[in-house]
């Protein structure tokens, strides 16, 4: 796992590209609600879901291992109501192995962040440090992506290494236009997927002022192959969806897990 994935371009692109997938955010404000306080958000990030949680009269306590995404989030609470700002406590640390004291009645990991875990032993050390911040009972709600086959046997190898458009935003500080580029680089044996998003700003004549680039490594994991994990770590799975509204699962779609603490 690396330390700091978005050092390269700085948490402020990472707000302006990494907008979330549809209906997550509900879906994990829902969890939070029905679980009731206190909450665990891991890889939080700078706030996307954190701060709906807490709006939503929940406190949450977010992990992150990034310094910088941290600092981004801290500068966010100023602005928000006291009484959101409240129900928020923000920490430091690797979701494999941090030790908070306190259980939760509910346990997130959004946005795929779990894939950023590269081996079998990192997996079981987050699930297992997961286990111990949650009572029997308590339960994890948890997504990624389900690895699409046809994709990644055709974007393996050389050809798999070819920038495609990504999408584009606007600074909101000087008014330019970034667009992104991605490549992707398959290994198949090592279920890993390395993605490379180079930024170009552009400036008003349309010319390139700058270039940066961040590297993501992944390690996707299969429908079953997950739930194992959560066996051996001591959860019972409660439903896999394919989607944030409940729909059934499909592969080459998204997993969302919800498991109980045994």
């Amino acid at each position: 796992m690396a330390t700091d994935y978005y050092a390269g371009v700085g948490p402020g692109f990472y707000d302006l590209f990494s907008t979330g997938l549809p209906g997550d955010v509900g879906f994990y404000v829902a969890q939070a609600q029905a679980a009731g306080s206190p909450v665990l958000e891991l890889a939080c990030g700078t706030g996307r879901v954190t701060i709906s949680i807490a709006a939503a009269g929940v406190q949450v306590l977010g992990l992150d291992l990034s310094p910088q995404m941290l600092a981004r989030f801290e500068s966010k609470l100023p602005a928000l109501p006291v009484e959101v700002r409240g129900k928020i406590t923000l920490m430091q640390g690797d979701m494999r192995s941090f030790d908070l004291r306190q259980r939760f009645a509910l346990v997130i990991i959004p946005y795929r962040a779990f894939l950023h875990n590269l081996t079998v032993a990192e997996q079981l050390a987050a699930l297992q440090a997961i286990g111990r911040h949650l009572p029997s009972g308590g339960r994890l709600a948890l997504n990624v992506f389900d690895p699409d086959l046809r994709i990644i046997i055709e974007r393996s190898g050389e050809i798999g290494q070819a920038l495609t458009p990504a999408g584009e935003f606007t600074r909101p500080d000087n008014g330019h236009q970034v667009v992104v580029w991605e490549s992707r680089q398959y290994d198949i044996a090592a279920q890993m997927v390395r993605v490379r998003w180079l930024y170009d700003e552009l400036g008003d004549d349309g010319l390139v002022l700058s270039r940066a680039y961040t590297d993501l490594h992944l390690r996707w994991v299969y429908r079953y192959e997950m739930e194992h994990l959560l066996a051996r770590c001591g959860f019972a799975v409660e439903a896999l969806y394919g989607g944030f509204e409940g729909e059934p699962f499909v592969a080459g779609g998204e997993q969302v897990w919800l498991a109980r603490k045994l």
